[in-house]
Order: C-alpha cells, then sequence, then structure tokens
C-alpha cells in the first residue's frame, strides 16, 4: 500500500515538473516570435534603403560604360 501512495507522489511530481517545463518552453517559444517580429519591424527600413542603393548602383552601372 506505501509502495502505491509513494509512486503516486512520484507520478504527480513527474507530472508537475513536466508541466512546468512545458509552460516554461511555450512562454520562451512566444517571446521568441514577438523578438523575432520586433527585428523584423527594426530591419525593414534598413533593408529598403539597401535595395534602394544596389538599385541605384546598378542604374548608374549600366548609364557608365566602363572604361
Amino acid at each position: 500500500m506505501l509502495l502505491l501512495i509513494v509512486l503516486g507522489v512520484v507520478v504527480v511530481l513527474a507530472l508537475v515538473v513536466l508541466g512546468a517545463l512545458g509552460f516554461g518552453l511555450l512562454g520562451a517559444a512566444g517571446r521568441l516570435t514577438r523578438e523575432m517580429a520586433a527585428l523584423q519591424r527594426d530591419v525593414a527600413p534598413v533593408a529598403a534603403q539597401l535595395h534602394a542603393s544596389l538599385a541605384a548602383a546598378a542604374a548608374s552601372r549600366q548609364k557608365s560604360p566602363d572604361a
């Protein structure tokens, strides 16, 4: 009888630990998703400026022939 009680306590503790780990992992995934979205918002203007600079460089390269 005591063995069943000990086994039950071990199972409950294992479930609590696994639940806490799962909760932590889901929270970390949510934070990572928010951070990635913020990074994309921060980088978007720089990427647009880079694309514009590359397009201007390509246009100027086509206008002036290489000597």
